[in-house]
């Protein structure tokens, strides 16, 4: 069985996942911001829990550096939403805008500090593992805005606009390290779960619901366990299917500009 971290697993998507994948028998590490929900969660599931608030780049380092031993499986579903129609612009510890932050420096940053543990896990345990290689999952969306390298704090603020450039990098970040770990046992793939599933966030927005958590569910799960997918890397998948993301995820000049930009932003080395 897989030794798996869920962000944002104490509500929603990552808290349904976390059921589904403890009663798979599988050793789970849940994070969540709410310590309540998320002692629960760990409760019912047997897992270790982790709280970090992932708008604080310290309680990221903070939260990698609680991962002890190889990690099977990485999954970055923690997001915040839209938020409610007409928010002003928000900002997380670091003064970053805060969607950008939580959507897409936390989970870079949080997944950077974990490789070792990943291609750890990928060189140790692979061949006796249910479904191969060690993965990384980013849960993205279908909802995706181009970037504007020079405007990456949303000056001209819009919820909904400001989490579909967020998801739209972290789409690009995923196909830029699954090139870069080709070859090393990790895969990287991400996907749009379902449309506005019954979660907090959907609610916070007032949009409506329009597919079912379960729905969500199966295709999340499907990338994290399903053995034919262990060799899969680098793909884009719109529920069960795959897709195509917005273009500029697939432009390498702008990946590359990306990262550069966002390893500065966390403080990593280029």
């Amino acid at each position: 069985m897989a030794r798996i971290l869920i962000t944002g697993a104490s509500d929603g998507l990552g808290r349904e996942l976390a059921y589904a994948l403890a009663g798979q028998g599988h050793r789970l590490l849940v994070h969540g911001r709410d310590a309540g929900r998320l002692a629960e969660v760990a409760e019912r599931t047997g897992a270790e829990a982790h709280r970090a608030d992932l708008a604080s780049l310290a309680e990221v380092r903070r939260l990698a550096a609680s991962v002890e031993g190889p990690l099977d499986v990485l999954v970055n579903n923690a997001a915040v939403g839209f938020g409610p129609p007409g928010e002003a612009r928000q900002f997380s510890a670091d003064g970053h805008e805060l969607r950008f932050a939580v959507n897409y420096l936390a989970p870079y940053l949080l997944t950077r500090l974990l490789l070792p543990r990943l291609t750890a896990a990928a060189r140790e345990g692979a061949p006796a593992r249910e479904g191969g290689a060690a993965r990384i999952v980013n849960v993205a969306s279908a909802g995706q805005r181009t970037v504007d390298l020079d405007d990456l704090m949303a000056r001209g603020y819009d919820g909904t606009e400001a989490y579909r450039r967020a998801k739209l990098a972290l789409i690009a970040h995923s196909f830029d390290l699954a090139e870069e770990l080709a070859g090393t046992g990790v895969t990287v793939n991400c996907l749009h779960p379902a449309t506005l599933m019954p979660t907090t966030m959907v609610r916070q927005a007032r949009s409506g619901q329009m597919d079912t958590m379960e729905q969500g569910l199966r295709a999340t799960l499907r990338l994290v366990v399903d053995p034919t997918l262990a060799g899969v890397t680098g793909r884009y998948f719109d529920g069960q299917r795959e897709a195509r993301a917005r273009e500029q995820a697939y432009d390498r000049a702008f990946r590359t500009r990306l990262r550069e930009l966002t390893d500065s932003l966390v403080g990593l080395p280029s």
